[in-house]
């Protein structure tokens, strides 16, 4: 997946290296979020010089826990010499983000439009922004389907073309750390050489479910926690009520008497969808969190002993926030907000692995030289 750059573009990189201050990493975080690549990324040592994100919603979140600059903007629209002109003279320049996955995953691509006008069309707009600003490095994260798709083979084919030297893969995030099965496309470039995503650090000894929540503290579905108002639950019809108490960790509906059963669950079709409802496990990661997760019914979301789906602060720990990170300075916020929030969030974890990954390959530049 490497593309070997032109003579022309090696003479532009040995200039760029040559004039390059490899102590001196700055990333600008775009479709910044809450800040979880950003939290990634600050703690694998590299510094984070703003996020951009048109979601105002996200701005206190992003500011209040990485003591960052927010700028609420549509990337599609913002001027890419504004982004140039925040890094220093001689810096290693990283532009780095996440374009909405909604439009590439499987459920929403028979109904989005495919075009540039569109969120399809978010990923040309990080590309405009990548050939104003040339950067040394580029980091991408998404969902796995958009490598099937015509704008990612764009995306790719328009960096190499710029004298990239380009890697990407589909991993499962539990190799690294994170205690979901969240499988997501990680895309890397340098302009300095080859480079590559660190190898997995737990392909074996995943973290669990366990690992991540057990020790919070235990409520009922529609209450929150006195000591933390992150750790809050929707409540739960009487008759969801009834159907996660007749639910085992990793079992399905067919543990459930016949008239718990919903109707398209009666169907030939609605039986396929074993996990709807269902309850984690302790001693295994957990499913992938959707922007749903606090909904029991919309995935395996049950706890895996109380009656209640997971709790906000539990799937803010499931996408490795720390325990402390905070998601609003008012205690009356929206839930469905801040689960999006959280659900969109590219996991802390995989964001350490980005900036550990571009870090790794600078040392190895600076080692060896430019290949």
């Amino acid at each position: 997946m490497n593309n070997a750059p032109q003579p022309v573009v090696l003479q532009r990189q040995k200039e760029n290296r040559r004039d390059a201050d490899f102590s001196k990493i700055e990333s600008i975080d775009l479709f910044c979020g809450v800040g979880g690549l950003t939290r990634g990324v600050l703690d694998s040592g590299i510094k984070v010089l703003a996020g951009l994100d048109l979601d105002g919603t996200c701005e206190y979140a992003y500011t209040k826990n990485n003591g960052i600059p927010f700028i609420k903007a549509d990337v599609s629209q913002y001027d890419s010499s504004a982004l140039l002109s925040l890094y220093s003279k001689n810096s290693v320049r990283v532009l780095m983000g996440c374009a909405p996955c909604q439009p590439f995953s499987k459920l929403q691509q028979k109904n989005i439009e495919k075009n540039e006008n569109s969120k399809w069309g978010l990923l040309y707009s990080f590309l405009r922004h990548i050939k104003a600003i040339k950067p040394d490095i580029i980091s991408m994260e998404n969902v796995p389907e958009l490598v099937g798709e015509k704008v990612f083979l764009d995306f790719k084919t328009s960096i190499e073309g710029l004298g990239y030297f380009v890697d990407y893969k589909v991993v499962n995030a539990c190799d690294y750390g994170v205690p979901q099965r969240r499988k997501r496309l990680l895309f890397l470039a340098s302009a300095f050489g080859p480079i590559h995503l660190i190898p997995p650090t737990t392909p074996v000894n995943r973290v669990t479910v366990r690992d991540t929540i057990f020790s919070l503290p235990k409520i009922s579905a529609g209450e929150t926690d006195p000591t933390d108002s992150l750790h809050r639950t929707s409540a739960l019809s009487a008759k969801n009520l009834k159907r996660i108490q007749a639910s085992k960790p990793g079992g399905t509906w067919k543990d459930w008497p016949p008239q718990l059963l919903p109707k398209c669950y009666k169907k030939k079709k609605g039986k396929t969808f074993k996990s709807v409802y269902g309850r984690m496990e302790w001693d295994k990661v957990g499913p992938t969190l959707t922007t749903q997760f606090m909904r029991y019914g919309t995935g395996r979301y049950g706890h895996p002993e109380q009656d209640r789906a997971l709790s906000l602060r539990e799937g803010a720990l499931l996408q490795t926030f720390p325990i402390t990170y905070q998601f609003s300075e008012d205690s009356n916020y929206s839930i469905g907000d801040v689960a999006r929030q959280i659900g969109n969030a590219v996991p802390v974890k995989l964001g350490e692995v980005v900036g550990l990954s571009i870090k790794e390959h600078l040392l190895e530049v600076k080692k060896h030289g430019l290949s």
